[in-house]
């Protein structure tokens, strides 16, 4: 069991919950994630490790609510313990490299920041490209500069940093100065898989996390599966990571949306329940 010591609002749908579980924080290694069970009639749901403190015994994750349990956990309140199961997953390989971009896009950038700062604790040049659709939803802005030497920043809309997507600001840092060492993308499928492909004629080292098709956590469920070339990987359990150059993308994404009318079915179910007994709490008071 784990205890929530506090959660904070970061962002529209964006929430930073503050866990007390030793254990796991001591163990954590960066590219690692836990399963979260907030109670016994939810389901387990993967979430990446956004930051430890071993000495203080805590986990931070950072959740952005767009399905059922997600949206469930913003109404748990400091004191609650749920259940954490971890740290999972194979660790980031780091070694120092040279220069290492590092490319977050919405919800990608909590699990790029533990990556990127155990790349700056291995001597490398950290520039970050980080990207959203408006700014506020470039999250974690703060603790990647800390962790980052050079610091890019587009939006969608323009209203922070430069207006385009993330791969204009790698294409054009390419153009600038030629090929870095390594390149680290997370964030929607679609985003790594054109990091990938930007990156694949200059035969950049292309790392990605596909922490996002993960279902079970634990290879058993087998909804995690994931095409490399020739070979079939399982996410959770030989992963998150894996080469963005060997990443069958076009598959991932079909299969990403394998579930998507019972998730929103769920999260629908949800919606009118919350809204119900926020009414019947209004009639009594």
């Amino acid at each position: 069991m784990a205890t929530l010591i506090s959660k904070e609002t970061i962002a529209p749908q964006f929430t930073r919950y503050v866990l007390e579980c030793e254990p796991i924080a001591r163990k954590h290694r960066a590219g690692q994630f836990v399963m979260v069970l907030i109670h016994d009639h939810g389901e387990r749901i993967p979430l990446t490790i956004a930051d430890s403190d071993a000495e203080a015994g805590t986990i931070t994750l950072v959740v952005q609510a767009v399905g059922k349990t997600t949206m469930e956990m913003e109404l748990l309140e400091p004191g609650a313990e749920i259940q954490v199961a971890g740290p999972l997953g194979t660790p980031t390989h780091v070694e120092r490299v040279g220069t290492c971009v590092c490319i977050g896009g919405g919800a990608g950038i909590a699990p790029l920041y533990p990556i990127a700062k155990a790349m700056k604790n291995a001597e490398n040049h950290i520039i970050s490209i980080l990207g959203g659709r408006t700014k506020e939803l470039v999250i974690m802005r703060e603790e990647m500069e800390a962790v980052s030497d050079e610091m890019i920043y587009t939006t969608d809309d323009g209203s922070f940093g430069r207006k385009g997507l993330v791969t204009h600001a790698l294409n054009d840092l390419i153009e600038e100065r030629g090929k870095p060492d390594m390149v680290i993308a997370i964030g929607p499928a679609i985003m790594m898989k054109f990091v990938a492909e930007m990156t694949r004629p200059h035969e950049i080292p292309t790392i990605v996390s596909l922490n996002s098709i993960m279902i079970d956590g634990t290879g058993m469920c087998g909804g995690c599966r994931v095409g490399l070339g020739t070979e079939t990987k399982f996410v959770c359990v030989d992963g998150p990571e894996f080469d963005g150059h060997k990443v069958d993308f076009d598959l991932l994404m079909k299969r990403q949306r394998t579930f998507v009318e019972q998730e929103e079915e769920a999260r629908r179910r949800f919606e009118e329940q919350h809204r119900c007994r926020a009414m019947e709490g209004a009639e009594v008071s």
